[in-house]
């Protein structure tokens, strides 16, 4: 059977869309599907999704995608062999062991209403924000699940119950897809992976496993929990009800994990992912290395239950595309998202206009949830086109801060040799890509294929199932050589007087979380 006959899906479940890719053998997408789903505001600074609204959209798109690649002649249903899953971290949910529904929305990743929770907590504990640092490689902030858990324990009632009649099951996205595919009721696998467990800031880094002192301190049952596994073995086999009933899930990743995957990233390398926010991670193989520059530490992956770990350093970035989407549908600047790339090329430079998108706080480096966006700057003279070249800067500086971290921590990133992997949707703009790499002074690698996310999802369930082998997966480099590479032509001189200019705005947006009481 040759590599074109046999297949591997990919669900990739984002923040604001799902996407079902179907590749072959060879690594090519051969067949897609892609569906927008709700995204909820309660109040400012919260952020919810409808479960059920994101297990029909998974439905939705794998049955579009099958019907597409069955329609262009390939036995897809025949020559299936396993489905990879990658999904946003860190949105969690509590749903009923006995009825299967959610018992309160999924909290998304970017959600802020635990700031309170988090203060309260840095006070209490003796580690003050770094408290858990030690033992999962995370500082205490509203980003991670186990907070946002908290806040389901103390706000609502319906959890509370569910977990003293032990009625309640915990996950983030992939562990509530994964229940869904293998049965939901009907004996459903309550598992989450290494990468995805890792953001709950409940895992420890070197055991790989829940940590029990963590679990204790902040009152969070253990059998709540779910299984943790490797990102690239067998899980289970998809149930009945499905389009693919009977298909092995075979690979799970966190989407930024999924993306390192796709890029091929060994160590000491680093990608960048550009969606709704900008997730930034450096390889550092089989060394857990503490951050002392407002980075994270995490797992990269993991591929195969004997495997070896490999570890990163993350720096998260809550605001990229969103920022854009902003621009586009509060403040009406432009009426689509690939508007701002004509409209800021209007003009050569933003004339002293910064743009800090910390809408919802600002992650890595800063670590501020107290601050809010600001757009400093402003002349008579300034018109929209300066406000859309601001905004893609404030992405571009948010990336570089995250770099200059990672240099500080490691010593890897160095200007004549460091080539930064870019992939996800807003690398389409060349502007953001030639923006970037003057601010960093460093060359911007976007590869043909920017769909990481899924590609890495694929990799790992193929690699499960021996459809692929690792050296095929890191040989992807040579493949990327067929990208575009973006490289810096500001001086050095412009650079960091752009940069102290960033610096200075920064600082504007803290304290001022209170303003929207």
């Amino acid at each position: 059977m040759s590599t074109e006959d046999v297949f591997i899906g990919a669900i990739d479940q984002g923040t604001s869309s799902t996407r079902f890719i179907i590749y072959d053998g060879s690594a090519k997408p051969i067949g897609s599907h892609q569906v927008e789903f709700t995204q909820f505001y309660p109040q400012a600074g919260w952020v919810e999704h409808d479960p059920i609204e994101i297990v029909g959209s998974v439905k939705v798109c794998v049955a579009k995608a099958i019907d597409k690649a069955t329609a262009d002649g390939f036995n897809v249903d025949k020559n299936l062999k396993a489905i990879g899953l990658t999904n946003q971290r860190e949105t969690t949910l509590v749903w009923s062991k006995s009825t299967g529904a959610p018992l309160y929305n999924a909290i998304v990743w970017m959600d802020a209403r635990t700031t309170a929770i988090c203060s309260r907590l840095e006070k209490e504990l003796s580690g003050g924000k770094s408290h858990f640092v030690e033992r999962c490689g995370l500082p205490i902030s509203s980003y991670f699940s186990a907070l946002k858990f908290l806040w389901l324990v103390e706000n609502v009632d319906a959890v509370k119950e569910a977990i003293k009649k032990e009625d309640a099951l915990f996950g983030t996205i992939d562990t509530w897809l994964i229940w869904q595919l293998t049965g939901g009721l009907k004996g459903g696998l309550h598992v989450t992976d290494v990468s995805n467990a890792s953001r709950t800031m409940l895992m420890n880094l070197k055991t790989l496993d829940w940590d029990e002192s963590t679990l204790k301190e902040l009152g969070i049952p253990a059998e709540i929990l779910p299984k943790i596994v490797s990102n690239a073995e067998v899980i289970g086999n998809v149930a009945a009800g499905w389009p693919f009933a009977g298909v092995p899930i075979a690979g799970c990743l966190g989407d930024q994990h999924a993306a390192m995957l796709g890029q091929a990233c060994s160590r000491g390398e680093a990608k960048s992912t550009y969606g709704t926010g900008a997730f930034i991670l450096m390889n550092t193989g089989d060394e857990i290395v503490k951050s002392t520059h407002g980075l994270l530490t995490t797992v990269a992956f993991k591929l195969g239950k004997e495997a070896r770990t490999s570890y990163a350093l993350e720096g998260s970035v809550p605001i990229a595309g969103a920022a854009v989407q902003w621009l586009r549908d509060n403040a009406g600047l432009i009426s689509s998202s690939k508007e701002i790339e004509k409209l800021a090329s209007q003009v050569e430079s933003t004339q002293g206009v910064c743009f800090v998108p910390a809408f919802s706080g600002l992650f890595a480096p800063w670590w501020r949830e107290d601050a809010r966006g600001v757009c400093i700057g402003i002349t008579s003279f300034t018109k929209k086109a300066h406000i859309a070249r601001a905004v893609l800067e404030s992405i571009a500086f948010q990336v570089k801060d995250v770099l200059d971290s990672m240099q500080k921590d490691t010593g890897k990133v160095e200007s004549d040799e460091f080539l930064l992997r870019a992939d996800g949707g807003a690398t389409v703009n060349n502007l953001l890509m030639q923006i970037q790499a003057d601010l960093t002074g460093n060359p911007v690698l976007r590869p043909t294929d920017i769909e990481t996310t899924a590609r890495g999802a694929a990799f790992a369930a193929g690699l499960a199932v021996g459809v692929f082998k690792q050296d095929f997966i890191f040989d992807a480099h040579d493949k990327m050589k067929n990208g575009i590479v973006f490289r810096p032509i500001m001086t050095e001189e412009v650079r960091t007087k752009k940069v102290e200019s960033w610096c200075k705005a920064v600082t504007r947006s803290y304290d001022l979380a209170d303003l929207a009481h």
